[in-house]
């Protein structure tokens, strides 16, 4: 049972540190073109 008040936290700390780098990459702009990675390898590229 003493176990459990050292999990109970430590899960908490990882689910926030998730949800805090989740946030971030919403903010840095990760997630803006999702389709231009998909188009792009339909692109030949004559070198």
């Amino acid at each position: 049972m003493t176990a459990l008040l050292y999990l109970i936290p430590i899960a908490l700390l990882l689910g926030l540190g998730g949800l805090a780098a989740f946030l971030w990459t919403l903010r840095s702009g990760q997630y803006e073109d999702l389709d231009g990675a998909a188009e792009r390898i339909l692109y030949d590229d004559e070198r």
